[in-house]
């Protein structure tokens, strides 16, 4: 926009208002009275670099100055809004020091959101500071407040909309000891710690047990500190775990592991509950003489009404669930204390008789060394019921999404939660093993009448009782292996303990209830698979996963029927050790692979512990149960088989995509060392397609040959008006075409003043060291003589550069054509397309060319072309003519190896004489047995030097008519003189002496047209012509004489003349 003093010649105080600046009259800046500040927005470019100075603008001149915050406020809205701190940087802005436009650094700009209502604040792109443009009407060219082209307004919610001006209310946020140490401590402190750690130390011993234990806190730490490593390495979400490895390592692995793991704390939460169940069982027998139907039934029908309980508690929302929390950690630090009391207290005899007997130094050496008993008595059977009480670590990164900042809580909460719990186990392991006895009658009649211990079995016999009896019989009731509440027993008051118990098992159930849902909603709202997309609505203001609570109570209902805690833990170890090993793979893979984005801001991790964690959770997965272990992995590559073959379009930057490109980088370089060999010969090529949805069929010949084979580049050649449009949308969706076509191709794009110049180009440009096109494929120009003979000139030029920089040249030709962009501008109809477009967007869009509309319509739709079909029994038929070093034989080859194209039998016709068709036919095939072709139909063509048809040699007389000079015979520099401007055009003398060789050529199509009318493909030798005798519009009259009027696919080729099939070994 242009701005004259003449505009605020009627008002010296007159201002007016561009945008985000506002223009003043040298009198009417506000500047003025400021020494310090009137002289800055003038700009003058009296040097360069350094010596460029800002100075003080001319009187009456005009002043540019942006405006303020509170301005920019006052235009958008009546309301004032408050100044925060964060953003005081951003309120007292100021331009670069290089351009008004420039902006300096803000956080804004990274952010991916924004605030909701408000545009996402973008940097000026280089075309606002290239060209001093608007991207967006009535939008500032540095995008102070972003534009709609860069960033969306968040739309607000349904009760966003119902509230109307009422402020919103704002979600329940932890810090790192209630959301993540609190959390995490109360889901490792289980059922387990209470109901079974005494039956295990009894099992395995002190010694083993507390090898056990800290076996489990070894993986566990080590996960803790991958797990802190990812955390802190950018902003993390809702999600939890899931969020985590599939950011970490793609949606592939990501996806198997989030459903396997959620699965997973549906499963705990049942395992919990039974814990909870078993002990309410144990107090109704005990108080009321019996079971309510019997011991089974009344663990399912506890457990079902606990489950329902929690599933209200969790619906009630994540502020009453972290209030419930507290209050069951409060009880279980309290039992704990009430435990250690007890332990000290004199035993009374009723609990000696239960196998009690205060610290004892030989009681805590007998049970130092295992007894094992049971169908589960070995290390590994403990280890298996043990470990998922310490799989409550992700409890609090699982709620990632309700932490007031997870990069500080995670790491530090979960850490801290490791020790103490690890410390805790190990203290009520050495205490409980060394007051106790395994077995004990709990009868007050087995006390020894003397000192005589002839007989008696068991340590309890140096403390004077004698549980010989029941140990010998088997049906001792109490003791560490019989009694599982033993920890209330030993207690100071009991009841603390099965409170403790209870808050323990219930804490530890609505952990996984709340933690399942939350995951599996991050998981469904990503689309990973079908048919669960109901799953990721979210409600209130914490937007919780109601559908996801219903679905993990379901689950859990249905294990919490099987009622036997021992049966369910092994169930849970290996689908949380497989996510222990994909955590700490994560945290290896993205430091391995050396990625600029891997910054955590956690630095106490090792990849080498990592990797570490990964394979010792995979082998403790297989000792525990190795065809559970199977069926874990099983699911696993499932899940990662189906999303690799759906391809979601999502991309997070995984480290799986920084190892791809390290392997790429790394076999490339080390490609350029070796030297080219025969035997290692691939057809790598480039394809001159333009949009590659113009012409399909191109596309899909050459993909089928070259598809893990070769290497294939799509080429387009942007020519004309839209030659210096940005490319970068328009390579996105000829991308997204190829891939939904499942062509395996790259795409570039290169701007040419003419076919010629951009094809040249391409050939030296395109590649990367040995990944670089050895074969030109072109689509044949059918319209040759309608179009300009220089289009023309240039089409048969770019051969000529072809062969010159040593590529193999290859010409398809269908009878209806290869291209079909008129079909597809007749769908994309620029007249309709923007009828109700104003003047000034027709003006902005002017430079989108057809081509960019047809892209973006035709992503979706997918044109068939004649090679996407099986091609049956038919013939294909390779007239090799010349020897170009072996390509003509090898493309149909690599098509027979392919399913389409499988039953296809390959005829090869050469040229020979009348005299010696045998012979020439048997060393034919000979040579093909020696390439070791599976060829077995040779033609000898022997009436090839007969003159063909005159009404074809007519027909091609009249196709270079208007190419002729009809110069009369003059001699050469008479015709070099009159074709000067049109070097394409043929002379009398050049028709004469060329005239064999013209007649050859249609003398071929003649035969070409007897033999292969059914062929589904025919390949002919492409004939090299001499470039300093040979005109452009004779070579491209003879290209048309050999492939007219077929039917069929015909294929024009010619290698390098360099040898690409051998018959040696080496």
């Amino acid at each position: 926009m242009v701005v004259s003093v003449s505009d605020l010649n009627k008002d010296d105080g007159a201002a007016l208002q561009i945008g985000r600046f506002t223009v003043y009259k040298q009198s009417a800046s506000p500047y003025n009275e400021d020494p310090h500040l009137g002289c800055v927005y003038q700009h003058s470019s009296n040097g360069h670099g350094p010596n460029q100075s800002f100075t003080e603008p001319e009187s009456g001149g005009l002043v540019m100055v942006p405006l303020g915050t509170d301005d920019v406020q006052g235009e958008e809205s009546p309301q004032p809004q408050p100044v925060l701190t964060q953003n005081a940087r951003q309120d007292h802005r100021r331009p670069s020091i290089y351009s008004t436009l420039d902006q300096v650094p803000h956080y804004a700009f990274y952010a991916n959101t924004a605030a909701p209502g408000r545009l996402k604040k973008s940097r000026p792109s280089l075309n606002v500071l290239r060209y001093a443009i608007d991207e967006s009407e009535g939008v500032p060219p540095g995008g102070l407040e972003g534009s709609p082209s860069q960033g969306t307004p968040d739309k607000p919610s349904d009760e966003e909309a119902n509230v109307g001006n009422k402020p919103k209310s704002q979600p329940v946020r932890f810090g790192w000891v209630k959301g993540v140490m609190i959390r995490c401590m109360l889901n490792i402190w289980g059922v387990i710690l209470y109901l079974r750690l005494p039956w295990i130390t009894a099992q395995a011993g002190i010694g083993l047990t507390w090898v056990i234990i800290l076996l489990s806190s070894l993986v566990t730490a080590i996960t803790g500190l991958s797990i802190s490593a990812i955390s802190t390495n950018g902003k993390v979400k809702a999600g939890g775990t899931y969020f985590l490895i599939s950011r970490s390592l793609g949606p592939e692995l990501g996806g198997s592991i989030g459903l396997i793991f959620a699965f997973a704390n549906a499963v705990a939460v049942a395992m919990h509950t039974v814990g909870f169940s078993e002990t309410v069982r144990d107090l109704i027998i005990e108080y009321s003489g019996g079971p309510i139907v019997d011991p089974i039934n009344d663990i399912r029908i506890i457990g079902v009404i606990t489950v329902v309980v929690l599933l209200g508690v969790c619906m009630a929302g994540m502020e009453w669930e972290s209030k419930a929390q507290i209050l069951f950690f409060v009880v279980i630090l309290i039992s704990f204390v009430n435990y250690f009391v007890g332990t000290v207290i004199p035993a009374t005899e009723e609990k000696q008789s239960k196998g009690f007997f205060n610290y004892k130094a030989d009681l805590f050496l007998s049970n130092m060394v295992p007894g094992w008993r049971g169908e589960d008595g070995s290390f590994f059977g403990m280890f298996s019921i043990f470990f998922p009480s310490a799989t409550g670590i992700l409890a609090g990164a699982n709620i990632s999404g309700d932490l007031k900042d997870p990069a500080v809580a995670i790491p530090r909460g979960t850490l801290m939660a490791i020790f103490w719990t690890t410390v805790s186990y190990l203290a009520i392991s050495a205490t409980i093993g060394s007051c106790m006895v395994r077995d004990a009658s709990a009868s007050l009649n087995d006390t020894l009448l003397s000192n005589e211990t002839a007989g008696c079995e068991g340590q309890a016999c140096s403390y004077g009782w004698n549980f010989t009896e029941c140990y010998r019989a088997g049906d001792c009731s109490q003791g560490l292996l019989n009694n599982y509440q033993t920890l209330s027993m030993v207690s100071g008051f009991g009841p603390l303990v099965t409170a403790g118990i209870f808050s323990a098992t219930l804490s530890s159930a609505l952990a996984c209830l709340v933690s399942a849902p939350k995951v599996f909603q991050c998981l469904c709202r990503d689309n990973l698979y079908p048919l669960i997309g109901v799953f990721g609505k979210g409600y209130g203001k914490n937007n919780e996963p109601m559908w996801g609570y219903v679905l993990t109570f379901f689950i859990a209902v249905a294990f919490i029927l099987i009622a036997e805690l021992n049966v369910i833990a092994p169930i849970i170890s290996n689908f949380f050790l497989c996510s222990y090993a994909l955590i700490n793979f994560s945290c290896f893979h993205a430091s391995i692979t050396n990625s600029p984005g891997w910054r955590p801001s956690f630095r106490y991790y090792s990849r080498w512990t990592a990797l570490f964690g990964a394979i010792i959770s995979l082998v403790i997965m297989f000792l525990l149960n190795w065809w559970a272990a199977l069926i874990a992995l099983g699911i696993v590559v499932f899940l990662l088989g189906y999303v690799t073959y759906k391809k979601p379009d999502i991309n997070w930057g995984s480290s799986m995509q920084a190892g791809t490109y390290n392997l790429a980088l790394s076999y490339s370089v080390s490609l350029t060392g070796v030297e080219d060999h025969v035997k290692n010969f691939r057809p790598q090529c480039l394809i001159l397609t333009g949009p590659p949805n113009f012409r399909p069929a191109l596309v899909d010949f050459v993909g089928t040959f070259t598809k893990n084979i070769g290497l294939m580049i799509c080429g387009n050649i942007i020519m004309g008006e839209g030659k210096n449009v940005q490319q970068e949308e328009r390579t996105s969706a000829e991308v997204k075409w190829l891939n939904k076509r499942k062509i395996r191709s790259f795409y570039t794009s290169l701007s040419g003043d003419n076919l010629r110049d951009g094809a040249k180009n391409l050939m030296q440009a395109t590649g990367l060291g040995k990944l670089k096109p050895n074969t030109l494929f072109m689509g044949f120009k059918g319209n040759w003589q309608e179009d300009l003979p220089r289009n023309m000139d240039d089409y048969i030029g770019t051969i000529h550069d072809a062969f010159d920089m040593n590529y193999g040249v290859c010409l398809l030709r269908l009878a209806e054509g290869l291209d079909i962009s008129t079909k597809v501008e007749a769908h994309v109809n620029p007249a309709f397309e923007n009828h109700e477009a104003t003047e000034t967007e027709k003006k902005e869009d002017s430079t989108e060319t057809i081509e960019d509309m047809c892209s973006s319509h035709l992503v979706d739709e997918q044109a068939s072309s004649i090679f996407q079909g099986k091609q049956g029994k038919k013939a294909i038929d390779v007239y090799w003519i010349y020897d170009d070093g072996g390509l003509t034989l090898l493309i149909p080859y690599l098509l027979t190896r392919k399913k389409r194209w499988r039953q296809c039998r390959v005829r090869v016709f050469i040229i020979g004489h009348q005299d010696t068709v045998e012979e020439e036919r048997k060393e034919m095939l000979s040579l093909l047995s020696q390439f070791r072709l599976d060829f077995h139909d040779v033609i000898v063509i022997i009436d090839s030097e007969q003159a063909p048809l005159s009404e074809n040699v007519k027909r091609f007389e009249d196709s270079i008519a208007s190419y002729r000079l009809n110069d009369g015979l003059r001699d050469e520099a008479t015709v070099q003189e009159l074709r000067k401007d049109c070097p394409w055009m043929i002379s009398d003398r050049e028709m004469e002496q060329l005239k064999q060789k013209s007649e050859r050529k249609i003398r071929l199509n003649e035969i070409i047209q007897e033999y292969s009318t059914e062929a589904a493909l025919i390949l002919v030798s492409l004939p090299v012509a001499n470039k300093d005798s040979c005109p452009s519009g004779l070579y491209m009259a003879w290209l048309d004489a050999l492939s007219h009027n077929l039917k069929c696919p015909t294929l024009l080729i010619r290698g390098n003349q360099q040898s690409v099939l051998t018959f040696y070994c080496q």
